[in-house]
């Protein structure tokens, strides 16, 4: 039974050390303008997620849904998050097939995430992503707007909605579209 659970540790070793030295060695593919395999996506998704579960705190958003506060979060997005995550006009971004990985598209696919879940990721960043730590560009209180607004893209009051359609030409997505999935990672 010994040399059993010692012939496990020593190939669980040899499996951790080699993933390692092959990386190391530069065996690993790096290209950012190829996909990425499924299961290489499937564990940095998993990671980043319970990473967040486990060290995001449970707040409630502060900042109240008012249209106020939601056209102001979605200037914010506009300023400083469409580039890269996609624009009002519900066009994917010109750069996301230029980041490894490519940065969810928030207008196609608004994220499912609590609100305590997205402002940890806007706040803190997303290591090894093209994804910045906005604590210190952006104040608390729009971190919370933006929050706010992203996840209540498609359930806007029809003030914003209204906002939305005048300063781009298109129509806010809402939850009734067909072929709307939720599938952001």
């Amino acid at each position: 039974m010994r040399n059993f659970i010692l012939g496990i540790v020593v190939t669980i070793l040899v499996i951790v050390f080699g993933g390692v030295g092959l990386a190391l060695l530069g065996f690993l593919p790096t290209r950012a303008n190829v996909a990425p395999p499924q299961i290489e996506s499937h564990i940095a998704m998993s990671a980043l997620d319970n990473s967040v579960e486990r060290h995001a705190p449970r707040l409630n958003n502060p900042v109240p849904p008012t249209d106020e506060n939601l056209i102001s979060g979605l200037k914010i997005y506009t300023m400083n998050c469409a580039l890269c995550h996609g624009d009002l006009d519900r066009k994917p971004s010109t750069l996301e097939k230029s980041f490894y990985p490519p940065p969810p598209t928030l207008i196609l696919h608004p994220p499912d995430d609590a609100e305590w879940h997205l402002a940890y990721v806007i706040r803190n960043g997303v290591r090894y992503t093209g994804m910045p730590a906005w604590d210190k560009a952006l104040s608390d209180s729009d971190i919370w707007k933006v929050t706010g607004f992203l996840t209540r893209v498609e359930k806007l009051p029809p003030a914003v909605q209204e906002y939305w359609k005048k300063t781009s030409g298109v129509a806010a997505p809402t939850s009734s579209e067909e072929g709307h999935d939720h599938d952001h990672k």
